[in-house]
């Protein structure tokens, strides 16, 4: 096992790491930008090293300052958290050269998975279903609309490199499709040093279906099942739970079994997860895979009973699956569902960052809060705007939906606009109740608040 982790992130993954170090019995080194100075993160760990400015890309993104913090400390590992430099593939060879454990996937594999048109192709040749799309890149627009003249309008055009919405457009017709198809190229260019695109026929109204796998170093590797994450606003996750309503036992099964047998192909290791796309049929195909942890893990871990955070430590140390399962079947109890806590406005969402002059945490039965703000904290402009994650879990759904709503009732953030406001009213709507949603719920939940008023 391992000696001592640095953690490279910041906010309440930080402090989710720590925690699993803690019970691991593992020494923590946290790094921090000088605005994140008093952060939990930086209380919680035994060690703690400034990296430079504000800003990202002068401290959390700076590879150099974050490996010499690493070297100064002298850790045998480094956990990315998510986003960051979590799928920076780059980034994951600079820790081995270095000789410290990256906790991930290999690199190549993670290059591979983050080209999005390898990962479709490495998909489709282990069995797992994909949307119809391009063989390979799109060069140019005429090749863009020879393709989707091919398949029929709607389509989509993606950024290979990157994924959150950015270097996305949807186009609906040929004459549309000139000006967001460079639209889409600069945004890649500009967000991911990549300009690269692919194209894909577009669903009208999909769910958004995500499967959560771990694998070890000896190719085991085990699905733990769904989540939906279809409520979400501009390709922005806002609500996520498990399982979904529109899955079977039999499609979840099928879905795992091939997922396994794929990646276990491809050589994945550590935690990864899967996501697709629904159609009003039911089925599923590939969409993209993310190579780290996500922000709504905690949905898993609530239903499974599964340390992720801690699994995903003791593959990187080289144990096996069964051992860090302890030698038992994944078991699915009850519902589980996680609110993204966003400091920003829940009417006109633009961020909110300022001092926290209230800070009262929910609790009582089924309640987790993930979170590293406190009163008196202070939430920098510099960030993601995510403070905290509210997870409820429940015998079934009703449950779920009720406990997720005292506690919401029972959460006071005073000094900061949080999106609170807006996710009791998304848990009191009668298609969400209903289960009748997909992702453009929030387009419709938001034009019918607009009629209302």
């Amino acid at each position: 096992m391992f000696r001592k982790i640095l953690i490279a992130n910041r906010g309440e993954i930080a402090l989710r790491v720590i925690c699993a170090c803690k019970e691991l019995g593992i020494k923590t080194v946290a790094v921090y930008s000088e605005a994140d100075r008093n952060s939990l993160h930086v209380r919680f760990a035994d060690e703690a090293i400034c990296i430079g400015p504000p800003r990202s890309a002068e401290s959390y993104l700076n590879v150099p300052a974050v490996i010499s913090a690493a070297e100064i400390a002298n850790v045998d590992a480094i956990h990315p958290g998510y986003g960051l430099l979590s799928e920076n593939a780059n980034f994951a060879e600079v820790c081995e050269t270095s000789r410290i454990t990256f906790i991930g996937p290999p690199p190549e594999v993670t290059r591979l998975m983050g080209e999005k048109e390898k990962a479709r192709e490495a998909m489709k040749a282990a069995g797992v279903p994909i949307l119809p799309g391009s063989e390979g890149l799109v060069a140019s627009e005429g090749e863009a609309l020879e393709w989707a003249q091919s398949v029929g309008f709607p389509v989509i055009v993606k950024a290979s490199a990157g994924g959150g919405g950015r270097g996305m457009r949807v186009i609906r017709s040929s004459e549309e499709l000139p000006a967001l198809f460079h639209a889409a190229r600069s945004e890649a260019a500009a967000a991911f040093g990549n300009g690269d695109l692919y194209m894909e026929k577009f669903i009208e109204q999909p769910r958004h279906i995500e499967f959560q796998i771990l694998a070890d170093k000896y190719r085991n590797v085990v699905s733990l099942g769904e989540r939906e994450c279809s409520i979400q606003r501009r390709h922005q996750k806002l609500l996520e739970e498990s399982p979904s309503v529109k899955m079977t036992p039999e499609l979840r099964q099928q879905t795992g079994d091939r997922l396994v047998a794929a990646l276990s192909r491809i050589g994945y290791v550590n935690a990864g997860t899967v996501e697709f796309l629904m159609d009003e049929n039911g089925s599923l195909t590939f969409m993209e895979m993310n190579t780290r942890i996500q922000v709504e893990h905690p949905v898993t871990e609530m239903i499974t009973g599964v340390d992720l955070v801690k699994s995903q430590i003791r593959i990187a140390a080289g144990e096996k699956l069964d051992s860090v399962l302890d030698n038992k079947p994944i078991e699915r109890r009850g519902h589980a569902i996680e609110c993204r806590i966003n400091a920003e406005h829940p009417e006109t969402f633009v961020p909110s960052a300022g001092k926290i002059l209230v800070f009262h945490k929910p609790g009582g039965i089924g309640i987790r809060l993930d979170t590293a703000a406190y009163t008196q904290a202070v939430i920098p402009p510099y960030y993601d705007s995510l403070i905290a994650k509210l997870i409820a879990h429940g015998k079934d759904r009703d449950e779920a939906i009720a406990r997720m709503e005292r506690a919401l009732e029972m959460f006071i953030i005073e000094g900061i606009y949080t999106s609170v406001p807006m996710h009791l009213k998304i848990l009191a709507d009668p298609d969400f109740r209903a289960g009748k949603f997909d992702t453009r719920f929030m387009e419709r939940f938001l034009a019918k608040k607009k009629t209302i008023k």
